[in-house]
């Protein structure tokens, strides 16, 4: 399915990384030292990690050339054509798992592929990162094969695979790949390429940070001074108890969130797995230094004639400022590829990286996207760092916002009004998810922090969004909110007054403030999804910027789906797990259509829900259609895949997808005349005590202290 390059007058191998043997040839080559497979096209920008990694290798000075969507059908030749690598294949499925951008939340087969030049699907196998480390340690058995990206990184140890509904080993036991590198892949691999320019065999590379390892049964876990171990339940015993998988997934998220984590041991028969603790947030520097590389921020040529990669299309004119997120949602992947510290590039990198793209050649004065996973995170961190060394809490900003958390906005206002403030930028707009937790809360009473505050939302509104602002409630039930480690809805509805006041100072009185919602997340109802249709209602609002829950490895909430129970504290948790739930509760989106409204109604009947009935489906409101605009995620530079392919399919303007060498997924009532009052049957949720002290905030961190006497 490869196809081949057509020479034209434009033509330039040395430009991007070389893909062919003639591209090779031009350079002067007749081997490389390592070669990336990859189950996207290439494109060689920041916001595609095979790029990222690509460019890295090169900086470092060996030969890298790369294998974009080989075919995996066929007698293999793809796979054959640029020969054997020196030191390693690298593999990854793609900025996406591969079973996410094959198909959809109902596992039925996606008609696109945002990841390929004309949308085209088929281009990639089902779990393309064991399908493709296969070939190849069939066809070259001597030569290491090292795992990386999205897909990878989230199927490490035992997890929970929804699209054959079992409990799958960590991906090196099935792939037979050699090693992983898991999370956000820079740091670890320019040790092994350290260790390779010295010699040392690639058998031997057992303890390098944020990597992973599977040992033969002769081998046990080298000894290394400074690392803990954890040993997790085998893989035989998560399948045979999943109370004892729901356990293990605990102490993965603990220490996953850990400044200082402990290294994670797991029998897999008799082997041993063996995961590597990840490395300390890449400093501003490091961040900067991977932003900087020589991209040529365009896809390979020999993709002209096949039509445009939607992903790229969406995301070629934006910006990401920062990585990781700190939110913690049970349903989102971020934390665990990129960790919960965030790490933030200078705004020199920034405004470097604003005069690249002022040079595209298509750039009409747009700014796409001033972003990240959530937009408003850059620069954040906690006030005391030694606090923040010792917390376990999976999530700065839930149940409620810490007191050590700095939420200071103004570094992202100074490079908001830097950027927009550029000559030839006439538009710099934010479609990144933000967080508006993060400028609500009431934790920090310094003045410059509340003022930063204020003109958060003031400047958003008048220069940064572009048409229509979308948040991520994700759902009105405080039950469920609280499963998805979400705030309540309530303040979404502060946040909507807010910034309605905003646009409307700012001579936008019609801006609208358009909310993402899941359904069928663990913990959802029915009588939870009436609640929701029956608020937005209420609200004006007519959905249609949703999705259905789906299952990915390695997020609290798929730990719930697999189990039934929720990890932390082994209680049982209503799951909607057949077709038919999960369209029932899907159909409360859709309530304003005529098609829908028998079902619904007699689904509330069975409920005994029919005061909800009659006010949701009798009742003569105006509402305002909100199906999304095509050109912003929700909830940062992830895009989970239903909305990717929702978002993607007929689109004309971009959106913004994944972050560099990441994949794929999104925040809050006052009561007042304007917001009518909650129905009676939702679940109050315990509001959280307000630490009062010191020894409050530590132990509100995680951290263990002696109990006073």
């Amino acid at each position: 399915m490869s196809t081949t390059h057509e020479k034209d007058s434009t033509w330039d191998a040395a430009r991007w990384l070389p893909t062919t043997r003639d591209e090779m040839e031009a350079r002067g080559w007749d081997y490389v030292d390592v070669i990336l497979v990859s189950g996207d096209a290439y494109v060689d920008h920041p916001a595609f990690g095979t790029a990222v990694v690509g460019r890295l290798i090169e900086r470092e000075g060996f030969r890298i050339a790369i294998l974009a969507q080989p075919n995996w059908r066929d007698d293999l030749r793809d796979f054959k054509k640029l020969g054997a690598p020196r030191y390693f294949f690298g593999v990854t499925a793609g900025c996406m798992d591969s079973m996410v951008n094959r198909y959809t939340a109902a596992k039925k087969p996606r008609s696109e592929d945002a990841y390929t030049p004309g949308g085209a699907h088929g281009f990639r196998p089902d779990y393309a990162s064991t399908v493709y480390s296969k070939i190849l340690k069939q066809l070259f058995p001597e030569t290491p094969v090292l795992l990386g990206g999205i897909e990878a990184s989230l199927r490490r140890v035992t997890h929970y695979d929804y699209w054959s509904d079992k409990l799958m080993p960590g991906i090196l036991a099935d792939s037979g790949a050699d090693m992983l590198v898991y999370g956000m892949g820079e740091l670890p691999l320019m040790e092994v390429l350290r260790l390779l320019k010295r010699g040392v065999p690639f058998a031997s590379l057992t303890t390098i940070a944020q990597t992973a390892v599977l040992l033969p049964p002769s081998e046990t876990a080298p000894k290394n001074k400074n690392w803990d171990d954890f040993e997790l339940h085998s893989h035989e015993e998560c399948v045979a108890d999943r109370a004892l998988y729901a356990a293990n997934f605990k102490n993965i998220e603990t220490e996953s969130n850990r400044v200082r984590a402990r290294r994670l041991l797991q029998r897999v028969g008799e082997r041993t797995l063996v995961v590597n603790p990840p490395y300390p947030t890449m400093s501003e520097a490091q961040i900067d230094s991977s932003f900087d590389l020589p991209y040529t921020r365009l896809p390979h040529p020999k993709y002209r004639k096949r039509g445009p990669i939607p992903a790229y299309e969406m995301i070629k004119h934006s910006i990401n400022m920062h990585r990781g997120c700190f939110g913690g949602c049970s349903f989102c992947t971020i934390s665990a590829h990129q960790g919960k510290f965030v790490a933030s590039r200078s705004k020199a990198s920034i405004l470097r990286e604003v005069e690249a793209v002022k040079q595209m050649p298509d750039f009409r004065g747009t700014i796409s996207d001033l972003g990240g996973p959530s937009a408003n995170m850059y620069k954040m961190k906690g006030k005391q760092q030694w606090i923040c060394d010792e917390c376990v809490r999976p999530s700065c900003i839930w149940p409620d916002v810490c007191r050590n958390l700095d939420t200071d906005h103004t570094a992202l206002l100074d490079i908001y009004e830097s950027v927009r403030n550029t000559e030839g930028v006439k538009h710099a707009y934010v479609a990144s998810g933000i967080r508006y937790d993060l400028f609500l809360h009431d934790k920090d009473a310094r003045p410059e922090v509340k003022a930063s505050h204020e003109r958060y939302v003031e400047e958003l509104a008048a220069h940064h969004v572009p048409g229509r602002i979308k948040v991520a409630p994700e759902h009105t039930s405080d039950h469920v909110l609280r499963i998805m480690r979400k705030p309540t809805f309530n303040l979404f509805y502060k946040f909507k007054e807010k910034f309605s006041a905003a646009a409307a100072k700012a001579g936008k009185p019609d801006m609208p403030v358009t909310p993402y919602f899941i359904s069928s997340h663990p913990g959802s109802r029915p009588e939870d999804m009436a609640d929701l249709a029956l608020k937005t209602k209420d609200l004006g609002y007519r959905l249609e910027a949703v999705q259905d829950f789906t299952p990915t490895p390695m997020t609290v909430a798929t730990e719930i789906y697999a189990t039934g129970v929720h990890p932390y504290d082994a209680k049982p948790v209503e799951v909607a797990r057949s077709p038919d739930e999960k369209q029932t509760q899907r159909s409360f989106f859709f309530w304003y259509k005529p098609e829908m409204k028998a079902a619904l109604r007699a689904s509330m009947q069975r409920l005994g829900l029919d005061d909800i009935a009659r006010r949701l489906l009798d009742e003569k409101k105006k509402t305002r259609d909100v199906t999304p605009s095509p050109h912003i995620a929700p909830c940062g530079m992830s895009v989970p895949g239903a909305r990717l392919a929702a978002a993607t399919k007929g689109a004309k303007k971009p959106i913004q997808t994944a972050s560099p060498c990441s994949s794929a997924p999104a925040s809050g009532h006052v009561h007042s005349p304007a917001h009518p009052t909650p129905v009676a049957h939702t679940i109050p949720v315990a509001k959280p005590k307000k630490p009062t002290a010191l020894d409050d905030l530590l132990r509100e961190s995680g951290v263990k202290l002696p109990e006073k006497k």
